[in-house]
């Protein structure tokens, strides 16, 4: 049975001075309609580039993606980029910023209206339709970013670290907001976070990935916790710390990486002469 998005023997690489660069090998990844999966690793694992190749921003050179069973072969409005960065234009209203991409997909200026005013409320920022973007907080701007990239109806959101620029209070609240939203919709998203309490929270499952070059998907685990999910609730759920400790423990044990500081690495070279 096909999947609605499937990564098959995904590889790619980059011509770079010192010759090629192998950032991805033999990605495989089947992801089902309304599914939300997270992809979780150390930095350098190739999460961007998995995303990116989604998105069509990226070509692989081995391997294909097919979403709803067309080929990936570029950039198209069923799937929308959220970046932690917002990318508002500053010029424009809270509004103006979430009409300019409906206007992509919808011709009808009532309906086109009606739209915005539908995602904006669906993010609760229909109360700062008219705000620039310096007016508002850091979180508002994010919502609005969401809001932008849903309006385009799209199949599939994908999310680069949407919440981590913000504090940890902003966070949850978006994260929050953000389930309620797919339950409401039923978007299918890809995620990528180094947080492995949001990964476990928000996930169906989570696509942990081996540390590059070569990188590819190490384990993918199904997190079977009931929906809604509250968070208050799960922090004394024995099997939300199991899961979350699974998760740690092929990161930090599995897949551990060690970056030695250049300053304490002079400083043992020193003490050795």
């Amino acid at each position: 049975m096909k999947s609605y998005l499937e990564i098959s023997d995904v590889g790619i690489s980059f011509e770079t001075e010192q010759g090629s660069f192998e950032a991805l090998s033999r990605v495989n990844l089947r992801i089902e309609k309304g599914e939300f999966v997270s992809l979780i690793g150390h930095s350098g694992c190739g999460k961007s580039t998995v995303l990116n190749l989604v998105a069509g921003l990226l070509e692989p050179t081995l391997g294909g993606i097919i979403l709803d069973g067309r080929e990936v072969a570029g950039p198209g409005p069923e799937r929308a980029m959220v970046f932690q960065n917002h990318a508002l234009l500053p010029w424009l209203s809270v509004q103006q910023n979430v009409a300019l991409a409906v206007g992509q997909v919808e011709p009808n200026r009532r309906a086109a209206s009606e739209r915005v005013d539908y995602y904006l409320s669906l993010v609760q920022m229909d109360h700062a339709s008219q705000k620039m973007p310096h007016e508002l907080s850091g979180g508002m701007k994010q919502r609005v970013g969401i809001a932008r990239a849903l309006s385009l109806s799209t199949k599939v959101l994908l999310m680069d670290e949407p919440f981590g620029a913000l504090d940890a209070l902003t966070r949850a609240h978006l994260q929050d907001a953000l389930m309620a939203i797919q339950a409401e919709l039923g978007n299918t998203v890809i995620m990528i976070t180094h947080d492995v309490d949001e990964a476990v929270l928000l996930s169906d499952r989570i696509c942990m990935m081996t540390n590059g070059p070569s990188a590819t998907v190490g384990e993918i685990l199904t997190v079977d916790l009931p929906r809604p999910r509250d968070r208050v609730a799960l922090a004394d759920d024995p099997h939300y710390h199991k899961l979350r400790q699974q998760v740690l423990r092929f990161l930090y044990e599995k897949q551990r990486k060690v970056t030695p500081l250049k300053a304490a690495e002079k400083v043992r070279s020193k003490l050795r002469a």
